[in-house]
């Protein structure tokens, strides 16, 4: 049996999957070959996959390797992005599909009316409605994110990464939903252990901004300078990670590694939150509770549309700061 799992992006939502790559093999051992479709960006995801017999990649479209996923012969699609894309995908190959229920109509009525409809449940959980017909069950296990030799690092400068350090996500796809600059200030100005700024080249300005605005702590800045699972690594050594609705924070729920998550536009009742199927991690969530322009979008803006960035700027940054020293 060959099966093709779809998600095209991004960093959370594809490691939120794995689980149901894991089961899916587990549940049919050796009568099946896995494979995988996503944007060639997110192949570092899932190369060190145990699970998966092949990752097709694309850049926009499946036209663009149609011939070699027509090839393959699939007797099942299992679509756990669900939309246009997938449902052309689907009449390309012609074969049977499994499709998550994405709940766009309940996530319209709570961006744009405030009324939550949205099921009680984590999107992991959905991902598995979508397999449930095959009688694939959730082995209650973390995410997958299988790191190599090569993704090891021992010291950042001077900063052993066998000792107790705490990791900050730096930066989101979208502003509304990144701490600012003097929220993070607060925040780790009130820490004791050593901080790892992690992010890419974008978010290198704003790290080394922070630095400076804390010259008392032990800052590290990394931005730019090691590639995901290396970052991922670091995580896992992490005692904690501070980050906003960021991949980082669903890389940490793989490794076990305690969140402080900080919600800005968008909602936790999404079904977004840290992963914690055991819940044996100390996760913390953080919002403005009251707040009646919240969510604002169910994804993120450049900026505030009401210009006032109440869901970040309200934040109550000591009991963000305590629940860090806690962990």
């Amino acid at each position: 049996m060959k099966i093709l799992i779809v998600r095209f992006s991004s960093i959370g939502d594809i490691v939120l999957t794995t689980p149901v790559i894991r089961c899916l093999k587990k549940h049919y051992g050796e009568d099946v070959e896995l494979h995988y479709l996503t944007k060639k960006t997110f192949t570092v995801l899932l190369e060190t996959n145990p699970y998966l017999t092949k990752i097709h990649t694309i850049s926009k479209s499946h036209q663009e390797i149609g011939d070699e996923l027509k090839a393959e012969k699939f007797d099942l699609i299992i679509d756990l992005h669900h939309n246009l894309r997938t449902l052309r995908l689907k009449w390309f190959l012609k074969v049977k599909m499994l499709s998550f229920p994405k709940e766009n109509i309940k996530k319209f009525l709570l961006v744009k009316f405030k009324v939550n409809k949205m099921p009680k449940k984590h999107i992991v959980e959905r991902y598995f409605e979508t397999v449930r017909s095959l009688g694939v069950k959730n082995d209650q296990l973390p995410c997958d994110l299988v790191l190599l030799e090569t993704d090891s690092l021992d010291q950042i400068e001077s900063l052993d990464l066998s000792s107790n350090f705490i990791s900050v996500a730096m930066g989101t796809q979208f502003e509304t939903k990144q701490m600012p600059l003097t929220l993070l200030q607060k925040v780790l100005d009130k820490q004791t252990l050593p901080i790892v700024l992690l992010g890419g080249p974008a978010d290198l300005d704003r790290a080394e901004t922070l630095k400076n605005l804390l010259p008392q702590r032990q800052l590290f800045v990394t931005c730019g300078q090691y590639n995901l699972r290396q970052s991922a690594y670091i995580v896992s050594k992490s005692r904690a990670l501070l980050t906003g609705y960021t991949g980082l924070m669903h890389i940490a729920s793989c490794y076990k590694t305690p969140v402080v998550s900080v919600w800005g536009n968008t909602i936790p009742d999404f079904g977004m939150y840290a992963y914690d199927p055991s819940n044996s991690v100390k996760n913390t969530i953080h919002e403005v509770p009251n707040l009646t322009c919240r969510p604002c979008s169910k994804i993120g803006f450049k900026s505030c549309p009401k210009q006032h960035f109440d869901c970040m700027k309200k934040q109550d940054d000591s009991a963000i700061a305590n629940d860090l020293l806690l962990r």
